[in-house]
């Protein structure tokens, strides 16, 4: 094997103490591809100051792609005036989710893309590709004129706009999880794979704060005709920077090992459906709660309290913040919890509870009080951080490394593009074919209940080595 299997991961043009140890050195305290293992679980070749920018580009990208899910989310309703005047109210919510949802298909298709440029060319060429990609198609959003402008073309360029978003998001999640993991040391793999939710859930939170802030800020004839339009627009710097960030980064040592010997799968979702087809059903309904909930309490919350439950608008959106800042403090705590107990222990915890509190939460809802709807929302979100912040490195601990990207992107791309993207428009759908406000605690306990099933088959990974076979 060569003597340079770890290259230095520095800033371009530097050098320091994360250059090559040699001979068997890895990453986190994986085997590498000769079998050997960095003493304690620490690789010498990875300095703090590496890890560190490593979890600043994974940060930027997902917060970039959540941010504009959130606004999106967040301003349904103007949205679906401005692109759906003619339809009621409620029509034109379900046309707008319909859009959200329709955008969630082509994830599948983009998981393999990605799944295949980032395990066979490499994790950092993916991430720089899709992150500009995606927030040029979230800044075009914000220029495309209403439908009192252009008619039908509206709604169409929205839904072209959505695809191409679908599309590049597929591979950011999945990339940055397998970009930590693989950069973190062996006993902080949830922890630093934890980055990733975080980082999510403050993109949320932005999006919580802006649209509540113009929401009280400005009219609704303002918000309509150019207000929606400016969270959108901060996509285009926010892209460039994390771009930047990334392409000064090398790949991890892991891939770097697996492509300078040529061991790196030249069709590598080929390999994952031939070899690893058993660990992709696994890993699919192990994602379905978080695809699910993820939606329902993050993204149309705000929605469903204000047009399910008639609390105001921008009351929805200050108990949702509120939920969020909490939400992200619980997310790091469930790292190092998943660290500390294991992956399956805590995942299942997170199943347990949607399966058993979620109904009763829901209910608490409905009661209107303001204090209670927060305390509620904070509860749901302790919840779903059980799942959310262990649930990368679950996956990316799951899958080897040659088909890590793919197996990752395949798996979480595929039950969002079914469950995830398509739960705002389930829950609204419900709602109005049974007349049950209930109807979307209950479609998430159903979620809960096959995550479970999933996570309590596979195997616990938190104490393996990164498995390469």
């Amino acid at each position: 094997m060569s003597n340079e299997t770890s290259s230095p991961a520095t800033l371009a043009g530097q050098t320091g103490p994360e250059s090559n140890s040699g001979h068997g050195s890895t990453s986190s305290g994986q085997t590498t591809l000769s079998g050997h293992a960095a003493p304690g679980g620490h690789d010498p070749a990875v300095s703090k100051e590496t890890r560190r920018r490593v979890v600043a580009a994974s940060f930027i990208g997902n917060f970039v792609e959540w941010f504009d899910y959130a606004v999106y989310g967040y301003l349904a309703a103007t949205i679906a005036a401005v692109f759906f005047p003619e339809s009621n109210p409620q029509t034109a919510l379900l046309l707008t989710f319909a859009l959200f949802a329709i955008s969630f298909l082509v994830r599948p298709l983009g998981g393999f893309v990605w799944g295949h440029i980032g395990d066979r060319v490499g994790r950092r060429t993916a991430l720089s590709l899709s992150i500009l990609i995606m927030s040029g198609a979230t800044f075009c959003i914000a220029l495309i004129p209403g439908f009192n402008s252009i008619g039908i073309w509206a709604p169409i360029l929205l839904l072209v706009v959505r695809v191409v978003q679908g599309f590049s998001a597929s591979g950011e999640y999945a990339g940055a999880s397998a970009f930590l993991v693989e950069y973190a040391p062996a006993n902080k793999r949830g922890l630093y794979a934890a980055v990733v939710p975080a980082s999510t859930a403050a993109g949320l939170l932005l999006g919580s704060l802006l649209a509540g802030l113009l929401t009280i800020m400005l009219s609704a004839e303002a918000m309509q005709s150019w207000g929606w339009r400016l969270p959108f627009l901060l996509a285009a710097p926010m892209g460039l920077i994390g771009r930047y960030i990334r392409t000064k980064l090398e790949d991890t040592p892991v891939f770097r090992e697996l492509a300078e010997e040529d061991h790196a799968v030249k069709a590598p979702v080929s390999s994952l459906f031939r070899k690893h087809w058993r660990l992709l059903l696994k890993a699919v309904g192990a994602v379905l709660l978080n695809a699910v909930g993820f939606y329902v309490i993050l993204s149309y919350m705000p929605t469903y309290l204000s047009s399910e439950l008639g609390l105001g608008a921008a009351e929805s959106f200050l108990a949702t913040t509120i939920a969020l800042v909490t939400y992200i403090g619980f997310i790091f705590l469930t790292g190092m919890l998943s660290d500390r107990y294991g992956r399956k222990k805590v995942l299942i915890a997170a199943s347990l509870s949607f399966i058993v509190l979620t109904v009763p939460a829901f209910a608490l809802l409905g009661t209107g009080n303001f204090l209670v709807i927060v305390l509620v929302q904070i509860l749901l979100g302790g919840m779903l951080t059980l799942n959310d912040g262990t649930l990368p490195s679950f996956l990316a601990e799951m899958f080897p490394t040659r088909v890590r990207y793919s197996g990752f992107a395949v798996s979480f791309n595929l039950s969002n593009a079914l469950f995830g993207g398509t739960a705002p428009f389930m829950a609204t759908l419900l709602i109005a074919a049974t007349a049950n406000e209930l109807a979307p605690a209950w479609y998430l306990a159903g979620a809960a209940a096959v995550s479970l099933i999933a996570v309590v088959l596979s195997r616990e990974t938190s104490k393996e080595p990164l498995r390469h076979e």
